[in-house]
């Protein structure tokens, strides 16, 4: 069972993802649902992949991350922060508006550009030699 601290830790994380996931939104002029949906939400699962390659690398290297500070980061902030079911939403819309083949272009540049992203701040982060 979880603590009261780990909870508390993962609550405030994901306040915090959740208003900047929020935020990008509306700088990108998506309003909930609106037509930058599918780039707000492509930004947000890129920058927050390669927060978690980061996070990873630091790890990997030996940084000592309470765990109350991994749930906050790992499972609220970037949990928040990044969002399969507006990617699922995204994905359906485009391919009920512009057809299967923009809908499947921005599905693989969504996965492969998250986990680019991932890979490469891990393996800068792990050979930086910032944490040592």
């Amino acid at each position: 069972m979880a603590n009261v601290a780990m909870i508390g830790a993962v609550a405030a994380g994901g306040a915090v993802g959740a208003v900047l996931r929020y935020l990008t939104s509306l700088a990108l002029g998506a309003g909930i649902f609106g037509i930058a949906g599918p780039l707000a939400t492509l930004l947000v699962n890129i920058a927050g992949s390669a927060m978690m390659g980061g996070l990873a690398g630091l790890v990997a290297v030996g940084m000592v991350l309470p765990e109350a500070w991994r749930g906050f980061f790992a499972v609220g902030l970037l949990g928040a922060l990044t969002t399969f079911s507006s990617f699922a939403l995204d994905a359906g819309a485009l391919w009920q508006k512009q057809g299967a083949l923009m809908a499947g272009a921005y599905v693989m540049a969504s996965v492969i550009l998250s986990l680019l992203a991932f890979g490469a701040a891990f393996w800068v982060v792990k050979h930086s030699g910032i944490w040592q």
